[in-house]
């Protein structure tokens, strides 16, 4: 009996911290779930005119912005399904009190990159934004072709001089000029905490599978 019980307990053990690691994952699932309802809740408020102080702990909040495109932009590199690869429209704006910010106002498909978008005026419903997109592999901007990778609210601010505020558009009223709106949403933030807790639990069948196997050779090598 002695012969089983380190491998039964070594077994036991490591099926208990995989089973509790799934676990884990599962509660973790639990709480984005709930954030992401409470993100989603929030970009559904309704709109507020654009506060004079701004700041990143305001992520999605619904304002209402109308002035006019200063006819500098920044093309992000992006895709839709329906349209396959484009750039996302970031330009500068002015708003009717005079202040310097950033609109997202939308998508346009590859053959629309350089199509004359001068300033327009524009009365826009849509979200504060931070995006997380810059990464350490991500590539600097092509300055030359006006390709950026990710949006980078500081540095799209500092190319287009505008304050580090970023709109993104969801309903715009104006002149559109091509540019379909793309409104902030909640699938873009991951929730892959059911993968990883399906992950656990077979790491921990297979943890046991082996623990019976290494048992029954020892049972076996005693005869």
């Amino acid at each position: 009996m002695r012969r089983y019980l380190f491998p039964l307990i070594v077994g036991v053990v490591g099926c208990a911290i995989l089973i509790s690691l799934g676990m884990w994952q599962l509660r973790r699932m639990d709480w984005k779930e709930g954030l992401i309802a409470q993100i989603q809740q929030k970009i559904e408020d309704q709109p507020v005119t654009l506060p004079a102080a701004v700041e990143p702990s305001m992520k999605y909040l619904p304002v209402l912005v109308s002035g006019q495109t200063t006819g500098y932009e920044i093309d992000v590199l992006s895709g839709t399904r329906e349209s396959g690869g484009g750039y996302q429209i970031v330009s500068g704006f002015v708003t009717d009190d005079g202040r310097r910010i950033l609109l997202d106002r939308g998508f346009v498909d590859q053959d629309h990159k350089r199509a004359s978008r001068p300033p327009v005026r524009l009365e826009v419903a849509g979200n504060l934004h931070w995006p997380d997109e810059k990464g350490s592999g991500t590539p600097a901007p092509n300055l030359a072709e006006n390709v950026w990778f990710a949006r980078d609210v500081p540095a799209m601010a500092a190319q287009l001089g505008t304050e580090p505020i970023l709109v993104v558009a969801a309903e715009v009223r104006g002149d559109a000029q091509g540019v379909q709106p793309i409104p902030v949403a909640v699938e873009g933030i991951p929730n892959n905490h059911l993968s990883y807790a399906a992950q656990w639990f077979m790491l921990a069948a297979v943890w046991a599978g082996m623990t019976v196997a290494l048992i029954w050779r020892i049972r076996q090598r005693q005869f």
